[in-house]
């Protein structure tokens, strides 16, 4: 929920964060303090972080309020990372954590983050997301290190030069072992996307990975990158992602897919690839449903 309201004479030369306090009522003033710290208001269209900043007349404060419990702090230390040379570092994005900032939230997503590290090198790059993974789903990654890796990487994911390959775990058991999807995906509403005419093309390739009872773990690699591909070419394949309800999925802890690597080649031809570990949520679906993971 994003709350608006323009600044009058009466509150002009007010500290932000008191003027917010009396301007939006139904909000305490920890909760503005936590809205403003986490990157979720602006004035006039412009990102402010500091509490003190003086009010002026005609001021648009716009505030973005979002759930506690998505206010998680998170970083990356060297370790943590899954690759870093001297163009590109990969990090593991967790599920639940957005990928890039919101109108609600800069702290807590994974292009803060990353941005967050670079800066500890001594960078004075912005992190580019240059492809994003849906608030659900985790996995690699990657970010390039200054303008001319994002330029190179941009190109590569624009002809379909990267290789990225995908973990699902569905309900049932799929007809046949490999199948292809070429079905093109158009936006329904806000939320939701489908197979549709006209829409984008997108293409994208199955295989099954391991039968368990009463669910199947698959292998998705996407040709194209179009939003919610994955989700919905399984969708109109009638085997949802487990997890996934916007789309018809059993529930669960989370939406059980993830970006299980990428791949591509450097500006000098080098290979650079990153590889994600399955966090303990998706193990413990695999382990329900007698998934055998070890080895994969």
């Amino acid at each position: 929920m994003i709350l608006k309201v323009v600044v009058g004479a009466d509150h002009a030369g007010m500290r932000l964060d008191d003027g917010a306090k009396e301007l939006f009522p139904q909000l305490s003033k920890t909760q503005i303090r936590r809205i403003i710290d986490w990157g979720g208001c602006t004035i006039c269209e412009a990102l402010v972080r500091v509490a003190s900043r003086p009010l002026r007349e005609g001021d648009l404060i716009a505030l973005g309020v979002m759930e506690p419990e998505r206010c998680v702090e998170i970083s990356y230390r060297k370790e943590d990372l899954l690759f870093e040379d001297a163009n590109y570092l990969a990090v593991n994005k967790a599920a639940g954590i957005n990928s890039q900032r919101t109108p609600y939230q800069l702290k807590g997503t994974v292009e803060y983050a990353v941005e967050t590290y670079m800066k500890s090198l001594g960078s004075k790059e912005p992190a580019r997301v240059i492809h994003r993974l849906d608030r659900g789903t985790s996995g690699v990654m990657f970010f390039p290190k200054d303008k001319r890796a994002a330029t190179h990487i941009s190109f590569l994911l624009k002809e379909g030069k990267v290789e990225k390959v995908y973990w699902a775990m569905v309900a049932g058991v799929p007809d046949e072992e490999q199948w292809t999807v070429d079905a093109p995906i158009a936006k329904l509403n806000k939320f939701r996307y489908g197979v549709a005419l006209p829409g984008r093309e997108a293409r994208t390739a199955f295989r099954v990975i391991a039968v368990g009872k009463g669910a199947t773990l698959l292998e998705a690699l996407p040709f194209t990158g179009r939003t919610h591909q994955i989700r919905v070419h399984l969708v109109h394949s009638n085997l949802p992602i487990i997890g996934d309800t916007t789309y018809g999925g059993d529930t669960a802890a989370r939406m059980m897919l993830h970006c299980r690597s990428m791949a591509f080649t450097s500006r000098d031809g080098k290979p650079v690839q990153a590889i994600a570990p399955l966090d303990e949520g998706f193990l413990k679906a695999c382990r329900d449903f007698g998934i055998e993971t070890e080895g994969l």
